[in-house]
């Protein structure tokens, strides 16, 4: 287009002026619509802010899943990388989530800290896989432990790990988590150690009405003739 035919496009300086103000409006509504919107920052930010507190509620329920005692608030707060406020707050909010969608566990701050444990409405359920289930897949050393805590009660850890020659603890956990036995006093000596005894519901499994029908330990130990006779038998012979 030459100098002529563009003096031509605008018949007089107020058409060239409108037309001026048609492009700047023009530019400056591109410019407007090229900044963001404010409603797409506040949904960002949402969704960020969403993404860390799954985050940080995921932490919390892994590190309790294996966790073997309860943990206090500022231990689970480091390990998640959180403040103590805001952990007690996501655990609240695990906990409504939890009641909400009828899960069989919950969250519990118990003796200090936090923990996983069934619900409390599915106890009978718990108590049945434990006592029958379990049961009858008891170890051969759980089976000793009890035997002698059976006829020796009441007795502490330390008496049946002395009898056993090993470290008995977690098999006495193991018991009394079954309930086969459970503390029943304290030693008077010194350090007063938790004695313990056999419950009712191992005389249910064992079919005794008492404790006085377990069979007397003699009818277990053989005789001395026997002993001699077996030892006789057992005695390596020498040549002449």
């Amino acid at each position: 287009m030459t100098e002529t035919d563009q003096s031509n496009v605008y018949d007089s300086p107020k058409d060239a002026s409108i037309f001026e103000s048609e492009e700047l409006e023009r530019k400056s509504g591109q410019e407007v619509s090229n900044l963001p919107d404010d409603s797409l920052l506040e949904n960002s930010n949402e969704s960020r802010l969403e993404s860390e507190t799954t985050y940080f509620k995921r932490s919390i329920e892994a590190i309790l899943m294996v966790a073997t005692e309860p943990l206090g608030t500022k231990v689970l707060a480091e390990a998640v990388g959180i403040t103590s406020s805001m952990l007690e707050g996501l655990c609240k909010e695990l906990q409504v989530e939890y009641e909400r969608d009828l899960r069989g566990f919950r969250i519990n701050f118990i003796a200090g800290g936090y923990r996983f444990e069934s619900h409390p409405e599915m106890a009978d359920v718990v108590e049945k896989f434990i006592l029958e289930d379990q049961v009858s897949r008891i170890s051969p050393a759980a089976l000793e432990t009890l035997a002698i805590v059976a006829y020796r009660q009441p007795i502490s850890r330390a008496q049946i790990s002395a009898i056993r020659g090993v470290n008995a603890d977690g098999v006495v956990r193991l018991l009394a988590q079954r309930g086969l036995i459970s503390a029943v006093g304290k030693d008077e000596g010194p350090g007063q150690a938790i004695l313990f005894g056999t419950t009712d519901l191992f005389l249910e499994k064992m079919g005794f009405a008492h404790i006085s029908d377990l069979p007397a330990l003699s009818e277990f130990i053989p005789s001395a003739e026997e002993v001699e006779t077996l030892e006789q038998i057992l005695r390596p012979t020498v040549d002449d």
